[in-house]
């Protein structure tokens, strides 16, 4: 098997071991790789609180509204794995900085659009600039600090991958109570071109020179595989599963999976060696990060409904009313790679998995209607915890996993287990929360026409939509849907207790071994990695 040689070029004629280990230097690429992260992370869910405002302005129907919305996460998720690998060749600073410039001009035609159609093209360009971005700003960082500091930076850096969804969503929901729909985009092309300069003065270029072709079609299969999965996932929950494109994304993808499978066990330089999930470190890694996110995503769904249809919040408020769970998160996050050295990777593991089920017990028992904002707050913060204690290590164990040469393709991976978590949490969650409503929505409507009836249980805005014709019933009407969506509720956080369990019970069997320089680990490493050794070492 061909070698493989790790190069750092020269920024400013400054010898690359002074950029490397210079703390002030550190510090600016550690805030041009978080700036950079926030901008792709805050365009997931910021359009979600603007489809009122895009339906009346632009003429947009719900279907075009969700091509939108989802458009950006398909074409992000799809590129990951592809864009990662060309980093690691190419250059990983060449990358973040054509997807940089991308992801900041098409936000700008997204913002100018006037048509439909004008903002969908513009939001898929967006999301192929995002997947430029995405993975290289976490192979920049562990292919640039030191061991010594490179855990902590993982771990800030994780802290703001979890957290940059509440905190767009935040400004989200500030920028469409106050401005117009445009100025949603306006903190993504801030953070972009802020990026973008921090990134040309600060970063230094990593690459490496691998003997072997590039694997393009293990990329085109990977790129069909995952856009096609979350092109299902998205679409399931609205047209239904056996609707023709969401039964057709889901079929091209376990296809087009099966098939990458048997590629990428026989050619000689695969895109990803399917063998290393043998490697304890990131197996754990990979399954927490993808429990995590799907029970997080489907969490932030409906708890922006219950903010808002049950509690009454408006939309700034109700985001607002998700920034306790970031204040546990971000903090944690940061400390808890030390934590993971002084204790044990899997120690800490189990014990954010144990805090993160607790949390979800909390969320599924004490909320309710009478007891407001109040109920949720403790299952929420003991959650925040819990997901602070899991992100970071996990992360850490699917990065140190590979050798230097392959951490463009371990941060794509790391942050294609988020995106998949993310849209199966929303599309599973989503589900049991809304047959939950159903089920118990359905007594109260019994007395009313089949339209209104259909209404009331299409969903709690729509019933809420409804309260007007509803007559001397309503009230008591809308009370039982609300009463009905703290049970969907319920229902979807007891299934979260479930995947919990399967992540605790995986890593109390299977989890990383913490004395890993005499272990298996490596061997199985070694085995598939071959002599692909980084010349740091």
């Amino acid at each position: 098997m061909a070698t493989t040689t790790h190069h750092i070029e020269h920024v400013d004629h400054i010898p690359a071991e002074d950029l490397i280990t210079d703390p002030k230097r550190q510090r600016w690429i550690l805030i041009a790789m978080i700036v950079s992260l926030v901008a792709v992370i805050s365009s997931v869910s910021g359009l979600n609180v603007a489809q009122q405002d895009l339906a009346l302005d632009l003429g947009a129907s719900q279907s075009q509204l969700l091509w939108v919305i989802n458009g950006y996460t398909i074409a992000l998720a799809a590129l990951l794995l592809p864009i990662g690998a060309i980093g690691d060749r190419w250059g990983r600073k060449h990358i973040l900085l054509a997807g940089l410039t991308v992801f900041a001009l098409a936000n700008v035609g997204a913002a100018l659009s006037t048509t439909v159609e004008m903002l969908l093209i513009a939001r898929v360009i967006a999301g192929i600039g995002a997947a430029m971005i995405m993975p290289v700003t976490l192979s920049i960082i562990t292919s640039t600090f030191p061991e010594e500091d490179r855990a902590r930076a993982i771990g800030i850096w994780s802290g703001f991958a979890g957290a940059g969804g509440i905190l767009g969503l935040f400004v989200s929901s500030f920028m469409i109570d106050y401005f117009t729909w445009p100025w949603l985009f306006a903190m993504p092309i801030t953070f972009a071109v802020v990026g973008l300069a921090l990134s040309l003065r600060y970063v230094v270029n990593t690459r490496e020179d691998h003997g072997g072709r590039f694997d393009v079609f293990g990329s085109f299969l990977s790129a069909l595989a995952i856009g096609a999965i979350v092109l299902g996932i998205h679409e399931g929950p609205e047209a239904g599963w056996t609707s023709p494109l969401a039964a057709t994304g889901i079929l091209v993808s376990v296809v087009s999976f099966a098939v990458f499978i048997w590629h990428e066990l026989r050619i000689e330089h695969p895109l990803f060696d399917i063998r290393l999930f043998r490697n304890r470190s990131l197996a754990a890694g990979s399954l927490n990060l993808f429990l995590v996110f799907a029970v997080m995503f489907g969490i932030f769904l409906v708890l922006i409904q219950f903010l808002q249809a049950v509690l009454g919040f408006s939309a700034l408020k109700a985001s607002a009313g998700l920034l306790p769970m970031a204040a546990m998160m971000m903090p944690l996050s940061s400390v808890a790679p030390t934590l993971a050295k002084k204790f044990g990777t899997t120690r800490v593991l189990i014990t954010g998995s144990l805090i993160f089920g607790l949390g979800l017990v909390l969320l599924a028992t004490m909320v309710s209607v009478e007891g407001g904002y109040l109920s949720l707050l403790p299952g929420l913060m003991v959650f925040g915890v819990g997901v602070g204690l899991l992100m970071s290590p996990s992360t850490a164990a699917i990065t140190e996993a590979l050798p230097a040469e392959k951490q463009g393709v371990a941060s794509a991976l790391n942050d294609t287990v988020r995106e998949l978590g993310g849209a199966l949490g929303i599309a599973l969650l989503g589900s049991l929360i809304n047959s939950g409503y159903r089920s118990s929505v359905s007594s109260a409507t019994e007395g009313l026409s089949p339209e209104l009836a259909h209404q009331v249980e299409d969903g709690i805005g729509s019933a809420l939509a409804a309260g007007p014709k509803l007559g001397a019933d309503g009230p008591a009407i809308l009370d039982a849907a609300r009463e009905a969506l703290v049970e969907g509720w319920q229902h979807a956080m007891w299934f979260g207790v479930g995947l919990a369990a399967i992540g605790l019970v995986f890593l109390i069997v299977r989890g990383p071994r913490d004395n890993d320089t005499d272990t298996d680990d490596n061997a199985d490493a070694d085995l598939h990695v071959g002599d692909l050794e980084p010349a740091n070492a």
